[in-house]
């Protein structure tokens, strides 16, 4: 086995970021379902942000359809709002987007991003961010639905290019991947990343 190759084993908590919105084509909604579906074979708990509409509806319901675990962090602002998910397994409820993001981030193994809004790319980007800065190596896996991060994908390419971001940044600190059945293998196989990476935090 590869010195960096993780056993599903070792994988107990996946942390999902992706859209609360609905009416988005249904490409999206269906690769989440089957990423949901994918981790609950494989025994994996999912964490998300507990949205009960779009792709963490779809997320979920693929957990739970193959008798998988589902928990979601929420602010507890959006509960009052109803925005909450009342079939996830389990809720936890935080004082704030901070505190939600940064539970996520402690409990989980590995990160995953779908699809979604500035709050997605906000996760993604916050995750990236301490991951550079040698704050955590968890593995990051991006599902490039449809080929939906294409333009983020390029603007990373551009600040490569114009020196705002060094090149081991944009190439192993994240996976991208196309299909749902390629995440678990992305993130058995991620590159190790620890906290001797910090060095290399500066740009160039």
């Amino acid at each position: 086995m590869h010195a960096n190759l993780r056993s599903s084993s070792m994988l107990q908590r996946i942390a999902v970021y992706c859209s609360a919105s609905d009416g988005v084509p249904e490409v999206y909604n269906a690769a989440a379902y089957r990423l949901g579906q994918l981790l609950a074979q494989a025994g994996i708990e999912v964490v998300y942000g507990d949205g009960g509409i779009g792709l963490m509806k779809h997320l979920a319901e693929g957990v739970l359809s193959a008798s998988g675990k589902v928990t979601g962090v929420i602010p507890r602002f959006m509960v009052e709002q109803g925005w909450n998910n009342p079939r996830s397994t389990q809720t936890i409820v935080t004082e704030s987007m901070h505190e939600r993001k940064a539970t996520i981030t402690a409990m989980v193994d590995a990160m995953v991003a779908l699809p979604g809004g500035i709050g997605t790319m906000e996760e993604l980007f916050e995750c990236l961010t301490w991951k550079q800065l040698g704050l955590h190596g968890k593995p990051v896996v991006i599902l490039n639905t449809a080929g939906y991060f294409a333009p983020v994908l390029s603007a990373l390419d551009k600040m490569v290019s114009e020196r705002f971001m060094q090149p081991v940044h944009r190439n192993q600190m994240f996976t991208v991947v196309t299909t749902p059945d390629e995440v678990l293998p992305a993130i058995q196989a991620a590159q190790a990343w620890g906290e001797h990476m910090r060095s290399q935090a500066r740009t160039i």
